[in-house]
């Protein structure tokens, strides 16, 4: 269950809709299989939210920015950190379950 609001930078690069979540650290004590879950989930209340785009996850461990985001976008998030992230959000996502 998740009952959490989240501020997120909602962008279009590469001619993509990214939907950047910044979680907790604590996420990269997760194995691949949770990653996908907390993932998806946060991609159903984002289309629920009317968010178009892919729900990438972003945090970090000590000074190492970390990602979860396709393939094809890793060059992008390799170039950017938390502190790019944090400067472009743009909206909230409400995630709660009755």
């Amino acid at each position: 269950m998740i009952n959490q609001t989240y501020k997120i930078a909602h962008l279009r690069e590469q001619g993509q809709d990214m939907i950047i979540i910044p979680v907790t650290s604590s996420v990269g004590s997760k194995n691949q299989h949770q990653l996908n879950e907390i993932k998806n989930t946060l991609q159903t209340f984002a289309s629920n939210a009317g968010l178009a785009g892919t729900v990438c996850l972003v945090w970090s461990t000590g000074n190492k920015f970390n990602f979860l985001a396709p393939t094809q976008w890793h060059n992008f998030f390799r170039s950017i950190d938390m502190i790019f992230v944090s400067n472009n959000f743009n909206k909230k996502l409400m995630c709660y379950n009755d």
